[in-house]
């Protein structure tokens, strides 16, 4: 597609609303660690998420050039490849917090599981796409869960229980949009009310100490309870317009954990306040809008279901990574996307970003058949 065609069809009601959130995150994880990196490095993660949001800003253009349908016959490799890849991580990944989820290549550490979600949008759409004209009782849908089980299952070895949601919030959307009937998800729900103490005995301790805190953040308030509460203190500490830009003392203190990855968003909360958080909530509510619109409108069912795919994973992000750090759902490690700092979460989110705006500049009223 000619670069002039191009600029002059991106949705940039959808674009702008993510350039302003990775500016804020930028911003953001600059006060979250100018205090902890001894000079010169004071912004070695700023410099650093900087340099890959250029670096895929020009991946990004240069992948718009391309009809997003050839990713519909790439899809049974990419799905051998997710699979190898997460494999590799059991058995080279290295340990990081308990859990073995990152791979290293020289300088860079990368998380393969997210790098997964967007693998897993792709091959599930080209996988429902293909399968469409026959899911109409719930026994048709079952090779579909066994698709997506699989990642699911090598993600939670890990142990990675927050993609591992992720996946199934995806496969949540698409069973949505292709019609799948409200007494199938009464009854999965009821299956997996019953069979709630067995799962329960599946999780790792660390987990289940996680679901106990949530429902009493005071049982180990120095222990798994510490993360929530001093999260809660810092987006309560902000309260109407904030204590402004390197002004929290949660985060500038080292009092909150983690303030530059999963806990960001109660930096925010303490230095931009209620109206900033309302800003940044305003602007996700956008992206997940306009991404929703572009799925309704796409060219063809492989593009309504990859667009969903994508809003469906970007809403259970900001649900959870919010949730958690206001104390309302339990932690998962979710990241918050475009704003916590992490080059494999990045890449991801852009890419898919990029996705939906190449779904964009094929514009038709979709029609399932």
């Amino acid at each position: 597609m000619h670069r002039t065609r191009i600029l002059r069809n991106l949705d940039f009601i959808l674009l702008l609303p993510v350039l302003l959130l990775i500016l804020i995150g930028i911003i953001t994880i600059g006060s979250a660690t100018h205090m902890n990196m001894p000079n010169p490095n004071r912004y070695y993660y700023v410099m650093r998420q900087s340099m890959f949001v250029i670096a895929n800003l020009v991946l990004g253009y240069y992948f718009l050039r391309f009809d997003y349908r050839m990713l519909k016959d790439l899809a049974k490799p990419l799905y051998l490849f997710n699979i190898g890849m997460l494999l590799a991580v059991m058995f080279f990944g290295h340990t990081v917090l308990g859990a073995q989820r990152w791979i290293q290549l020289g300088p860079i550490s990368l998380q393969p599981s997210e790098f997964a979600k967007a693998i897993m949008i792709i091959c599930l759409a080209s996988f429902v796409d293909r399968k469409l004209p026959t899911l109409d009782n719930f026994t048709s849908w079952l090779p579909v869960f066994g698709f997506v089980f699989v990642p699911f299952f090598l993600v939670m070895k890990q142990p990675d229980l927050g993609t591992s949601l992720v996946f199934a919030a995806i496969l949540l959307g698409v069973m949505i949009v292709c019609g799948f009937k409200k007494k199938y998800f009464l009854a999965i729900g009821g299956i997996g009310l019953a069979a709630a103490p067995l799962l329960w005995g599946v999780l790792h301790e660390y987990q289940r100490n996680r679901i106990r805190v949530f429902l009493d953040p005071g049982l180990e308030p120095y222990g798994s309870g510490y993360h929530v509460i001093q999260s809660m203190i810092a987006i309560g500490a902000g309260l109407f317009s904030g204590k402004g830009l390197f002004g929290g003392t949660q985060s500038q203190l080292d009092f909150l954990p983690e303030n530059h990855t999963d806990f960001i968003f109660a930096v925010a909360g303490e230095e931009f306040g209620f109206v900033g958080v309302t800003f940044i909530l305003l602007l996700y509510l956008l992206v997940i809008y306009r991404g929703l619109t572009i799925a309704m409108n796409a060219s063809d069912n492989f593009g309504c279901l990859l667009g969903v795919g994508v809003v469906s994973m970007f809403s259970f992000h900001v649900l959870v990574n919010v949730g958690m750090t206001s104390g309302i759902m339990p932690v998962t490690g979710v990241p918050l996307p475009f704003l916590s700092y992490g080059v494999s979460s990045l890449t991801t989110n852009m890419f898919l970003i990029t996705l939906l705006l190449n779904i964009d500049l094929h514009p038709q009223k979709l029609r399932f058949d």
